[in-house]
């Protein structure tokens, strides 16, 4: 099982590679929108387990809701450096995102275990890509100004779902400056 979601997220990389080359913030646009995905998916799962009267357990709940919301204001800051510009890149963020969805809830009811792996190997994917052109443009995005939804997520509004995703053990709170694009 592991080989086959290894194999189908080469794959995705490969065609978002391929069809997204040099656009950056766009490339950045489809893969959040696509990354807030499991968190909805694994949501669903749970209240319908809830539901039923499977499970009632509020942690798993919670903090996927807060990783939602992380998510969101990771779109929300790709969309504000125009990521979302053209339609063609919302046409195919959003309809990969309802297919994924699906994917992601049956994999999640079957085998939990490898819904978040797959989910783990597509925000490794993500940090890397996000890494590489932090590292490649560090001067020009320390010349420019953090979006406001930005400054307000990570730094002046209510921090309390931001918090709720610092999940490692022993661990001091991430608390980015947000003055500008690199957060580091």
């Amino acid at each position: 099982m592991k080989v086959l979601i290894q194999a189908i997220v080469s794959f995705f990389v490969f065609i978002v590679d391929f069809v997204y080359g040099n656009r950056s913030y766009p490339r950045f646009y489809v893969l959040e929108t696509i990354a807030r995905v499991p968190y909805f998916s694994y949501l669903s799962v749970l209240h319908l387990y809830e539901t039923l009267g499977y499970w009632r357990k509020a942690d798993l709940l919670k903090l996927h809701f807060a990783e939602t919301w992380n998510e969101l204001h990771h779109l929300l800051i790709m969309e504000s450096l125009g990521g979302d510009r053209y339609w063609i890149d919302r046409f195919v963020a959003q309809h990969v995102a309802v297919a994924y969805y699906w994917v992601v809830v049956l994999i999640y009811m079957l085998f939990p275990s490898y819904a978040y792996y797959l989910m783990e190997l597509i925000e490794g994917h993500a940090y890397h890509t996000y890494d590489e052109y932090l590292k490649t443009y560090e001067a020009q995005l320390k010349a420019q100004r953090a979006p406001q939804v930005a400054i307000n997520f990570y730094r002046d509004g209510d921090l309390y779902m931001f918090d709720e995703v610092q999940t490692a053990p022993d661990h001091e709170f991430r608390r980015p400056k947000g003055n500008n694009l690199e957060w580091h």
